[in-house]
């Protein structure tokens, strides 16, 4: 697969990104050496090969799942401009 001037034209558009034309001469042959490099990761074997989350073996830390409000409410509304009690104040939208 390779990429045209008029594809990373199309994709700058899409990232609503503005790119020149010495950009767009750049980002083809830089997209076209990714896309290079992703298809020769398709040729490696990995028949046999466990589905890896992280390179160390390790377990996940587990806790008790216990619903709270967290214990901090009062510092959680502290820095809005407008609060009562533990709610924020925000001014009236619809009329």
């Amino acid at each position: 697969m390779s990429v045209d001037q008029a594809t990373v034209r199309n994709i700058a558009h899409l990232a609503r990104v503005a790119i020149s034309d010495e950009d767009a001469k750049n980002l083809e042959s830089e997209l076209n050496s990714i896309l290079t490099w992703v298809e020769q990761l398709g040729e490696v074997d990995t028949d046999g090969v466990e589905p890896l989350t992280s390179v160390v073996h390790m377990k996940m830390k587990m806790r008790e799942d216990e619903i709270t409000d967290g214990g901090y409410s009062d510092k959680v509304v502290h820095n809005a401009p407008a609060y009562e009690d533990t709610f924020f104040m925000v001014p009236k939208v619809i009329e």
